[in-house]
């Protein structure tokens, strides 16, 4: 329940309008945040548009492995587009990096911005004082390590959004600079939202559609 209000509270901040698109597969419609946009190249290739900058017409779908992965199956692209698509094969793992890229391109700005404090000591200090709006955990980091920072921060009667787990060791460390990256603790301010929306996106992604199961049903129209 606790973690359901905070991300709700985490979306409430990063969005200021209810803007939603239809997902070309399961023809459901969703906040715009929960999909991906495909264009076409200019090759005829299927590119996903992540900064959703890209020129064309736009395919929507639902940010899980397993709906790109299905939609590329089925011909969906082509018969959205109307026109014929070429798709890469291992276009949902094409995806699955390059969100990957820019969550660790958000940590890295956020370290750089004085974002992030790293170290059990510096993390459960900045607790205490209260600055934390989010912990970061590595892939590898020990379960009771996880918990015993989890049940700090919640004892400190701030509403934290969700710790972010999907990380390794290796790529925390590349995007900040250092060595041996277990756990961190995100500052509150712009930087931490945005790398926090960032990570957030990457870790549904891979959960698939059952992160988004809870959420069907809803504007489906």
């Amino acid at each position: 329940m606790q973690q359901h209000q905070a991300e709700q509270s985490l979306a409430d901040e990063l969005q200021t309008e209810a803007t939603v698109r239809r997902c070309a597969l399961t023809r459901e419609r969703r906040p715009k945040d929960d999909l991906i946009r495909f264009v076409l190249s200019p090759e005829g290739e299927i590119l996903s548009d992540l900064k959703e900058k890209l020129p064309g017409r736009g395919v929507w779908l639902t940010a899980a492995h397993d709906t790109v992965a299905e939609a590329a199956k089925r011909n969906v692209f082509a018969r959205a587009l109307k026109v014929p698509a070429k798709v890469p094969a291992e276009l949902s793992a094409q995806v699955d990096r390059r969100l990957a890229e820019a969550a660790l391109q958000a940590f890295a700005l956020a370290n750089k911005a004085g974002a992030v404090v790293f170290g059990n000591a510096k993390v459960e200090e900045a607790i205490v004082k209260g600055r934390v709006m989010a912990l970061v955990h590595a892939r590898e980091a020990a379960v009771d390590g996880c918990h015993k920072l989890d049940a700090k921060l919640r004892a400190a009667g701030k509403m934290p959004a969700p710790a972010v787990r999907g990380l390794g060791t290796d790529e925390l460390g590349l995007a900040s600079g250092r060595t041996n990256v277990i756990h961190a603790a995100l500052i509150r301010g712009g930087a931490a939202l945005k790398f926090i929306a960032a990570a957030l996106r990457l870790e549904r992604y891979r959960k698939g559609s059952a992160a988004f199961a809870s959420q069907s049903g809803a504007g489906t129209t």
